[in-house]
């Protein structure tokens, strides 16, 4: 902690000299010619040769996450939303008094702008030739260098800026969630049903077996609860003569809480008229494997270790059926409450779950 004060110290003494002198220390706007990610596309194919004939400048910004200086010049690498990019800073093409300036206020986590021409180091490596470099915004907390390859989940989640800033691969999870809603929704209004919004606050907590959180509507003068599921409003709008709908939102469960349990959470759930639970797993299969085409370019795939095929047909079982070949549970403790009981606490279940099962029986 000591370490960390002292790194910010180094900072701000850093922030106060930029501004003596009158230099920008926070840019509100830098125009881009491209992203990191469109500016690899472009050049990627190019030889060597190839891009010292390029007369093509590129104008990039990201951040710093990566600085070592060789004297007069120095490299470092910068991140952007899609993606990262070599940077090459020479005294002889900023100007010796830029090029001291910069290397005497750039740290790792420092936010930049760079104008310059793309070229390949002796390694292969693309790298674009600065020939302007904007600060952008100064970085005060310094990017911790023991996050690379953090395991330590409850921190991940906690801080999951920092994973996001200096663990690239988290980042594909978010992309990937991103592209699997976007097909969901896509998917759903090219078959014609209506996306709608119901209310977050609601005067019952219906719709699903779950505790609520519960609010006040001072205006009304009443205790409201967030919506633990859609359900009752979507129903209503089929009632209401919408024969097919949607909503993907948020629902809130004041539950427990774990790495893949949150009580704030989103959902997808969708109603059709005239139509049975049969039609409805033909069609939750087609969905699911469109989404997954969407994000991983395929059906089969590696999911944390295992191999995932989501080729149709799939299996389909009894939810009875299921407890008994999955969960190993026999057919007589299936029959007997107390037994049915018994089995659930030896496992571990927690309370609120048997008085949900309880509810069910």
């Amino acid at each position: 902690m000591d370490e960390f004060s002292d790194l910010m110290k180094q900072r701000l003494i850093k922030l106060e000299d930029l501004q003596s002198r009158g230099d920008p220390a926070y840019v509100n706007r830098f125009k881009t010619t491209s992203s990191i990610s469109g500016l690899v596309e472009q050049v990627t194919a190019l030889s060597a040769e190839g891009l010292e004939q390029l007369s093509a400048e590129f104008v990039v910004a990201g951040r710093v996450m990566s600085y070592r200086s060789h004297g007069r010049s120095s490299f470092c690498h910068i991140r952007d939303g899609s993606g990262a990019v070599q940077i090459y800073l020479r005294s002889d093409e900023l100007g010796e008094q830029n090029y001291r300036s910069l290397a005497r206020i750039l740290d790792i986590g420092d936010f930049i702008g760079v104008r310059g021409k793309p070229f390949r180091t002796r390694t292969g490596e693309l790298t674009l030739a600065a020939r302007e470099v904007t600060l952008l915004s100064k970085s005060l907390r310094p990017l911790p260098e023991k996050w690379h390859g953090l395991k330590d989940v409850e921190i991940r989640y906690r801080q999951r800026y920092v994973d996001l800033i200096v663990n690239p691969q988290v980042r594909e999870v978010f992309q990937r969630r991103s592209a699997i809603i976007h097909k969901i929704r896509e998917f759903l209004l090219s078959r014609g049903y209506l996306e709608v919004e119901t209310p977050m606050m609601q005067t019952v907590a219906g719709g699903a077996a779950a505790r609520p959180f519960v609010t006040h509507h001072n205006a009304l003068n009443m205790d409201l609860y967030l919506r633990i599921a859609p359900e009752l409003y979507l129903k209503r709008l089929v009632v209401g003569g919408y024969d097919r709908v949607f909503e993907i939102n948020r629902n809130f469960r004041n539950e427990g809480v774990s790495s893949q349990h949150n009580p704030e959470f989103t959902m997808l759930e969708f109603y059709t008229a005239y139509s049975d639970y049969r039609e409805m797993m033909d069609f939750v299969e087609e969905l699911i494997s469109a989404s997954a085409r969407q994000a991983c370019g395929g059906l089969q795939f590696d999911y944390q270790g295992t191999s995932v095929d989501l080729t149709r047909p799939w299996k389909r079982a009894t939810f009875l059926g299921a407890l008994k070949e999955i969960g190993g549970v026999p057919d007589s403790v299936l029959q007997q409450e107390g037994a049915l009981r018994e089995l659930l606490q030896s496992r571990g279940a927690a309370p609120h779950d048997l008085q949900s099962m309880g509810k069910m029986l």
